[in-house]
């Protein structure tokens, strides 16, 4: 007898059974794809952040703006070599649903700022003399079928004009690219001095400086210099580098890696007991055959063998089978996270998963299977 159908024969034994214990490991996998994936996502956040550039904020909250005349007292720091400067302008486009990441900056300075952003020179110059210019992303321009020249309205949930109006409207002059990394073509860059003429309150302040430090390794000492030329003053600031920035962002919406970790241990941990009763349970059942497999020859060792491959091949299909479903449904994600699909080390970790599932639910089974006594078994 083969192997292979022998196995497929056991496994299909009790179809409601399996197809149930099926379907719980498969819901189980697809909830590690997704969250583990997010996880991930927001780790590589992180790590992509440059080592040599440091984020002035209010150190009250990162919402308090700070005065526009910090930058030229932030660039007389020794170390520093670029500043720019950046406002939260929280917009959507046509529907509330579709966020933008909009911010108004300097045009020149950005670009010297954030090399790895490409723009053509020709771009460059025309974002600087046209007033209502704005350049995006090549990804975020294509999602809207958005081409140079068109008349791009957005609807701030932040900013106010000073005739009363949150609806600014911006000419599309420019699309970067990111080489490096794709998903960083998500942005909207438009001038400062159109959004600090236009609007109607908080004028001549900004939301951060990003500062850009000649030597990476002087970033602590550059920080607590930024920080005293404004201590005791009535904007104090807070000044990290990029990675710590973002690191502390993400604080601010929970331990993201803690909260994924206790869900998917309550979810493997029920997952254990659950699929372990069913594999136990599979064998008592079976126990005559168990033993009838012996008398034809099967030795211990092929017994104990044939319930761990059960156990593997249960698991490792349902798991290929949700960590595929999760990767269909992830690029849903993208215009939350930033992140077009689950990162591979995700799938890798899914699958030792599903092989540490198979083992610890079938161990138990196989070993009693092996230790079956052909008398006793077939007397049962």
């Amino acid at each position: 007898m083969r192997f292979l159908p022998l196995l497929w024969a056991i496994l299909w034994r009790k179809k409601v059974r399996t197809v149930f214990t099926l379907l719980s490991i498969v819901v189980a996998f697809l909830l590690f794809g997704m969250l583990q994936g997010v996880n991930s996502a927001f780790k590589q956040t992180v790590d992509r952040a440059n080592v040599n550039r440091l984020v002035v904020a209010n150190s009250v909250s990162f919402t308090e703006n700070l005065p526009y005349s910090y930058l030229a007292r932030i660039e007389t720091v020794p170390g520093v070599s670029q500043v720019s400067y950046y406002t939260w302008f929280g917009p959507y486009y046509q529907d509330p649903k579709n966020f933008i990441f909009a911010f108004p900056t300097d045009p020149v300075r950005d670009a010297a700022l954030y090399p790895e952003r490409t723009l053509p020179k020709d771009q460059l110059d025309t974002w600087v003399r046209t007033r209502t210019g704005a350049v995006v992303g090549k990804d975020l321009a294509a999602k809207w079928g958005w081409k140079i020249g068109d008349r791009i309205p957005l609807h701030s949930t932040i900013w106010v004009k000073a005739d009363g109006s949150s609806d600014w409207d911006f000419d599309l002059v420019g699309l970067y690219e990111v080489p490096s990394d794709r998903t960083q073509e998500s942005g909207f860059y438009f001038n400062y001095s159109y959004f600090d003429e236009a609007r109607g309150f908080s004028k001549g302040s900004v939301g951060w400086y990003m500062v850009q430090v000649a030597d990476p390794a002087q970033s602590a000492q550059i920080a607590a210099a930024i920080d005293r030329l404004f201590a005791n003053s009535q904007f104090e600031t807070k000044t990290q580098t990029e990675k710590e920035f973002q690191q502390s962002f993400l604080k601010q919406l929970g331990d993201i890696n803690l909260i994924v970790t206790y869900i998917l241990f309550a979810v493997f941990f029920s997952l254990l007991f659950a699929t372990g009763s069913t594999m136990m349970q599979s064998v008592r059942e079976r126990t005559p055959e168990l033993a009838i497999l012996k008398t034809l020859g099967f030795t211990d060792r092929a017994v104990l063998a044939l319930v761990l491959c059960e156990s593997l091949a249960l698991c490792l299909f349902a798991a290929f089978l949700g960590l595929a479903i999760a990767l269909a449904l992830f690029p849903a994600l993208k215009d939350v996270i930033g992140v077009v699909k689950v990162p591979p080390v995700v799938l890798l970790e899914g699958v030792l998963m599903a092989v540490a599932l198979a083992l610890a639910t079938g161990i138990l089974p196989a070993l009693r299977a092996r230790r079956l006594v052909i008398v006793e078994a077939l007397r049962a």
